[in-house]
């Protein structure tokens, strides 16, 4: 019994060690991709503590949500340095309007924020997931590539465009094709 134990342990380490050297070989391609064009980011925004937001919450009011925490403030600003430290010194920077996800976007420190409707939350509101995701596909389909574009978003939007659930502060990187399709890439957590 202990051998098969210690064999299912060997066997999990070198799995992970196995994904350890995926995701650092990626982290290589992960920032020439960025730089050479046709490829986006899509963020979920740093660590904010708990699921969705407290009901009758306003979006203009950051008291009335779930805000990063101070770990989540840290994490956002690492994601920036980790953006210059890898030659990407600015970006095309979009928000979703929650608070979370605009102070995670200025605390990357990549350049000035755009608020963008089209990537808020739908987590309290599924019925809007196709058509935000539709409205999405589109406006990307027509953004200029040729610097680094990120949006800060939320997860519920990342996994409908990506397929991909996110976990705080991960990067999800796209690439739009020739035919305008967009396909993962990889994902780059941060934490």
């Amino acid at each position: 019994m202990k051998t098969g134990i210690r064999t299912l342990l060997l066997l999990f380490v070198c799995s992970a060690l196995s994904s350890l050297s995926v995701s650092t070989s990626f982290a290589n391609e992960i920032w020439p991709a960025l730089r050479s064009g046709e490829h986006l980011v899509l963020m979920r925004h740093a660590l904010a503590p708990g699921t969705g937001d407290p009901a009758g919450f306003v979006v203009n009011d950051c008291t009335t949500q779930r805000n990063l925490s101070d770990t989540g403030r840290e994490q956002a600003r690492r994601i920036g340095e980790l953006f210059r430290a890898n030659g990407i010194d600015s970006a095309r920077v979009f928000s979703s309007q929650w608070c979370r996800c605009l102070e995670t976007s200025r605390l990357l420190d990549l350049g000035p924020v755009t608020e963008q409707p089209i990537i808020n939350s739908f987590f309290q509101a599924f019925h809007r997931e196709e058509l935000q995701t539709r409205q999405l596909t589109e406006w990307l389909a027509e953004q200029d590539l040729t610097q680094p574009l990120v949006l800060v978003t939320h997860q519920v939007n990342i996994t409908a465009f990506s397929g991909i659930y996110p976990s705080s502060g991960e990067l999800v990187v796209m690439r739009r094709g020739d035919d305008g399709q967009f396909s993962v890439v990889g994902t780059l957590e941060t934490e």
